[in-house]
């Protein structure tokens, strides 16, 4: 495979925003199909073109000759089939296809290949020979045009040089023709003699710049006449005039005089276009061979020629005439005949796609204006017409449309775009394009529950797999984005699943999933989620509460009085009056409202001696009992709640008449808890007043105890002996007895602390009472019976105590009484 010659040269240049790298390569031409261009990914990735991060890595917008060239999907721009540049661009110096492409973060890549030529053409001449008639007095100088060589390479490649057989008589002049190609003429260099020779034939050689060159030949024939004395001669060799493009047919171009001194035929002149005229000149230009005015002869555009070079020979009518030759150069002036025309380089010209997330600077179509006149008239200005969220960005060769606000596909998703094209000229000529943008859809917006709070009321004991509701959210964005599903958000209820309360299925219906009970359940709320499937998807929830409502579904149960198969048995006396109150039926009902209300009837039994009170069950007795009474009465009361259906429970109760009991007769119902209350209120208050009582008392006998200072001693009174052992003082050794229990006498061991703060008043007989005692010490008292108190003056000691009843009793320590 021919080595690729790659050229690159970038050029980065910013402007706001966006950024347009040019790449440039150079191949050349000939190479086979498939051969690579150049890596555009890489190259652009070296200039910090931002390029998506998998392919498709660059979007192509335009292709020149799509045919010739193509960008993969990874970048890599190869060609297509084999490139001969002489078939595409002809003679032109420079043969180029050009590519725009587009990256995702709004960059532009203008990739130019130039094909390069190669010297694969040798010159041709259009004829195998070239028949030319020169008179014999032809002076030395005298120039014959030849008809050039034509190769279809380009630039050096091109002919660029003519050689004749080396001889002494003829020579060539090599010129240039305004369009860059090369001509020879033929110049006399010696005097001819026909009589000496008529004919001579040399070979004419075309030579390229190539290396090594390539040469075409042809055969030069000339033929020596006889001479005519004057030739045609014109003013001047070469005329150089401006016609303005589009000119009318017969539009005078120029008139061309050539004389010739001689008389008769040998001084009328007739012109012509030489033989080598191309037939382009040719239907362009006509030439009026007895006047020599070159007229307009068919439609001249400057846009496809701007130059004509006419070759025109005069020769006179005589015998043996030497041709005259001049060269007119015809310019062909452009006017303001062509409108602008607007070019949209995307893939689809009619509708271009932009994602509603699209931000400002985004790329979303290139446009190219071009207009084929020249200076004023092709100076193009292009603007886009309306308020619209776009705007147009130009460049030197293009224009690029971007967005300039936001989009959003679910207020408007589709723009009309009028882009208008204006040129310089006089008259000005104006051009305008229409676009189609759609906006596409993005998930951006999340599903929205037409409410955020569902409530629904359930019966209980509903059956599982029913039914409950139906939620729903919108979703406005299209396809997947906008498809909805719902789940339920994991939660607990009652420390159990969710799930095993409730389901959901896609479309938003709710199912429950066990039979639900108003007495353990009254209301439960959960979250339900509603997910697009975009890419990110989008969720939102809402919350549901169910209502399960009370249901006739619990049949009322006895509790009072207890009940034993159904049967309770109570006893009341034989002379129990009217209104007495035999027992309460009371019964439970789960059940809320009219459906947990119970009324309590007597349905069957002896109904004449009893009734009951519907609303709180207690039934009593309607009429006496005599002494001939039967001493059993049955009677079936019923709860029935108030529910429909209606649902009871009935108690067999069998009253007896014990002629034990006695009763008084009772009147009306009476409450058993007021009096328990008063009762309790009673107690309550005769503690208070009690503890009242003992604490004043207790104050006021340490005051007095106080001012003693009480010592260890040992005391003995009458016949007793001291006691051998000291003994506590516990609360259990003390106890009051009544007054007239017989009192003993009796040595005690009573702490100090004991007496201080347990004792109130005490008749003692103190003998030498040591001071300083300390409460842990122990004090010994001689206590004396009723008798010997009142016998104080025989034993010496002090009855201080006044105001004590005989009923007060005594405080009896270890077992002896102290008199109060």
């Amino acid at each position: 495979m021919e080595l690729i010659q790659l050229t690159a040269v970038f050029l980065l240049f910013w402007v706001g925003t966006e950024a347009v790298i040019n790449l440039k390569y150079g191949i050349n031409e000939e190479i086979k199909p498939g051969s690579v261009i150049g890596n555009v990914t890489r190259d652009a990735l070296k200039q910090g073109f931002q390029i998506a991060p998998q392919p498709p890595y660059l979007r192509v917008i335009s292709n020149s000759e799509p045919r010739w060239v193509e960008l993969s999907p990874a970048g890599i721009l190869t060609t297509q089939m084999k490139i001969d540049r002489d078939v595409v661009c002809r003679q032109n110096p420079k043969c180029i296809i050009s590519l725009e492409v587009m990256s995702n973060s709004m960059e532009i890549c203008v990739i130019k290949v130039e094909i390069e030529d190669l010297n694969d053409n040798a010159p041709r001449f259009p004829t195998s020979h070239i028949d030319i008639e020169i008179s014999e007095n032809a002076s030395p100088g005298t120039r014959f045009p030849l008809e050039g060589a034509s190769d279809p390479d380009s630039g050096i490649f091109g002919v660029q040089s003519y050689s004749i057989t080396p001889n002494e008589l003829f020579g060539l002049e090599i010129k240039t023709r305004g369009d860059g190609s090369k001509i020879a003429e033929l110049v006399v260099q010696k005097s001819l003699d026909r009589e000496t020779q008529s004919h001579y034939s040399y070979e004419i050689s075309a030579e390229d710049g190539g290396d090594p060159p390539k040469i075409g030949a042809v055969q030069l024939n000339i033929r020596v006449i006889d001479s005519n004395d004057n030739n045609p001669v014109f003013d001047e060799p070469v005329y150089t005039v401006n016609v303005m493009e589009n000119s009318p047919v017969n539009t005078l171009v120029i008139d061309l005089n050539a004389t010739d001194p001689d008389e008769g035929t040998n001084g009328e002149v007739v012109y012509s276009f030489n033989s080598y005229v191309t037939e382009k000149t040719r239907e362009a230009f006509k030439i009026d061979p007895r006047t020599g005015i070159i007229t307009v002869n068919g439609v001249l555009d400057y846009e496809t020629t701007q130059i004509y070079e006419i070759d025109v020979q005069a020769k006179d009518l005589g015998p043996n005439s030497i041709p005259a030759h001049c060269k007119v150069t015809v310019n062909v002036m452009d006017t303001n005949d062509n409108p602008p025309v607007i070019s949209l380089l995307s893939l689809n010209t009619e509708m271009v796609e932009v994602s509603e997330n699209a931000q400002r600077g985004y790329v979303i179509a290139l446009v190219r204006v071009s207009d084929k006149d020249s200076g004023a008239n092709g100076k193009v200005k292009c603007t886009l017409q309306g308020n619209v969220p776009f705007r147009l960005q130009e460049y030197e060769s293009f224009s690029t449309i971007l967005v300039d606000g936001r989009l959003d596909r679910e207020q408007k998703d589709t723009f009309n775009l009028t882009i208008q094209a204006e040129d310089s000229g006089i008259p000005q000529l104006r051009a305008t394009k229409s676009l189609v943008v759609k906006v596409t859809d993005e998930n951006d917006n999340p599903p929205h529950f037409l409410k955020p709070h569902y409530q629904e009321m359930v019966m209980e004991n509903n059956l599982p797999g029913s039914c409950l509701l139906a939620v729903s959210a919108e979703d406005p964005d299209l396809g997947m984005n906008g498809t909805v599903s719902y789940s339920i958000v994991p939660g607990e209820i009652k420390h159990m699943d969710v799930n095993t309360y409730v389901s959901i299925n896609p479309s938003g219906r709710i199912y429950s999933m066990r039979s639900f009970d108003h007495e353990y359940t009254r209301t439960f709320d959960f979250k339900v989620l509603a997910r697009d499937n975009g890419n990110p998807s989008l969720s939102s929830n809402a919350t549901v509460r169910i209502v399960v409502l009370d249901v006739n579904d619990n049949t009322p149960v006895m509790t009072n009085p207890p009940l034993v198969n159904g049967t309770a048995e109570v006893s009341i006396p034989r002379n129990a009056g009217v209104g007495y109150m035999v027992t309460q039926v009371k019964a439970d009902d789960y059940d809320e409202g009219e459906n947990g209300r119970l009324t309590y009837t007597i349905s069957e039994g002896d109904r004449a001696f009893f009734e009951i009170d519907q609303v709180n069950g207690e039934v009593r007795s309607t009429r006496m009992f005599g002494e001939n009474a039967k001493s059993t009465y049955e009677i079936t009361v019923v709860a029935r709640d108030h529910g429909k259906p209606s649902l009871s429970a009935s108690a067999y109760i069998v009253v007896y008449l014990s002629p034990d009991l006695n009763a008084q007769e009772t009147i009306g119902p009476v409450n058993l808890s007021l009096i328990f209350i008063i009762a309790l209120g009673s107690i309550a208050a005769i503690l208070f007043i009690t503890m009242i009582f003992v604490a004043v008392k207790c104050k006021r006998d340490n005051k007095e105890i106080r001012t003693y200072n009480c010592r260890v001693a040992e005391y003995s009174y009458g016949n007793q002996k001291k006691s051998s052992k000291k003994k506590k003082l516990s609360k259990n050794d003390i106890r009051l007895v009544p007054r007239d229990v017989e009192e003993t006498d009796k040595m005690n061991v009573v702490s100090c602390s004991s007496l201080t703060s347990s004792l109130n008043y005490f008749d003692y007989h103190q003998q030498s009472l040591p001071l300083g005692c300390r409460r842990s010490e122990s004090t010994f008292l001689n206590v004396e019976n009723q008798n010997s108190r009142n016998a104080a003056p025989n034993h010496g000691y002090q009855h201080s105590f006044t105001g004590q009843g005989h009923q007060q009793p005594d405080l009896i320590i270890n077992g002896m009484p102290l008199p109060e």
